[in-house]
């Protein structure tokens, strides 16, 4: 094959499989469209082991070897890297927005049962003492939070992995709670809120509300939120069980687990964070109120920006 007829029959061909290079890069591929490609680079490969051959040296044959590299590169190198970005990007925001109501109605439990727990707690103050235990009561009539052990029984770097552990529990417990009909995951945020709420009644009786307070200001907004996500995807699974609507069951229910899933694989890794935050910053008394109430709600806010991704716009 003549060398200018061989340019001229498949320049096209090149110049397209390079735009939709650039549009990957760019762009989510629709399945359609990640086939041509996948079919252009296998058209460019051949090309450029015939123009390698026979056209060595020349514009052609260097500008295929670059395509066949670029190709490969975007092909399969790095997918890795674009299901992580696509993950965090498009599906766990997709799983946030899709589960809102249901996290709607877990903070509303939430706060209610907190609120029940603290007025119940200033009323009987029995109550939130009665979940602490006695060694702990001990402790706060001396004036002492049973948080200050956090740096002196046990080193912070192995505090932290328990701490991260203990998180996952409650969160994994609240989310595969679902399979009961919801059930379970009524169970995590109604008893959590309450617990907190007689437990910082229990406090504010010896007078120790503040530093609580100040403990799980740099901890617990997002911590309790993370709770309350996954406990979100819990209750969308027990609905599915219970109300499928116009849908076969067992389609409602695979739907709704695989949303619930993406939601818990995306909160799950700032458990990490928080068990290190936790263990080092929130019982540390050398750093200020202030500077903990800010890590806490910057957190937060980390979290919740990345949640819900502002540029993200559902298909």
């Amino acid at each position: 094959m003549e060398y200018v007829r061989f340019v001229r029959f498949r320049r096209s061909l090149w110049d397209d499989f390079e735009e939709r290079l650039r549009s990957a890069r760019t762009a989510r591929l629709r399945h359609a469209d990640l086939e041509t490609l996948a079919l252009r680079y296998r058209q460019v490969l051949h090309d450029h082991a015939l123009a390698a051959t026979r056209f060595p040296g020349t514009r052609v044959a260097r500008r295929l070897a670059r395509l066949a590299v670029e190709g490969t590169h975007t092909l399969q190198h790095d997918q890795g890297d674009r299901v992580a970005t696509r993950f965090f990007s498009q599906r766990f925001p997709a799983a946030v927005r899709g589960l809102l109501p249901w996290f709607g109605v877990t903070l509303s439990l939430f706060l209610t049962a907190l609120a029940f727990g603290f007025t119940l707690g200033v009323a009987q103050p029995g109550v939130g003492l009665g979940l602490l235990g006695p060694e702990t009561v001990a402790g706060l009539s001396e004036g002492r939070l049973w948080t200050e052990s956090l740096v002196t029984t046990v080193p912070p770097a192995i505090a932290s992995t328990g701490i991260a552990t203990n998180n996952m529990s409650v969160a994994l417990t609240g989310w595969a709670g679902g399979a009961l009909f919801g059930l379970g995951a009524l169970y995590v945020v109604v008893l959590n809120g309450f617990m907190l709420g007689a437990i910082l009644a229990a406090t504010f009786h010896y007078s120790l509300g503040g530093r609580l307070l100040e403990f799980v200001s740099a901890h617990g907004p997002l911590e309790i939120t993370l709770i309350l996500a996954t406990a979100a995807g819990g209750l969308a699974i027990g609905k599915s069980l219970v109300a499928a609507e116009d849908r076969p069951r067992a389609e409602a229910v695979r739907a709704a687990s695989r949303q619930a899933l993406v939601l818990l694989l995306g909160c799950l890794p700032w458990f990490l964070v928080l068990g290190i935050v936790e263990a080092f910053v929130s019982p540390a008394p050398g750093i200020p109120a202030n500077v903990k109430l800010a890590l806490g709600l910057a957190l937060e806010g980390l979290f919740l920006t990345l949640a819900w991704n502002p540029f993200f716009k559902e298909a």
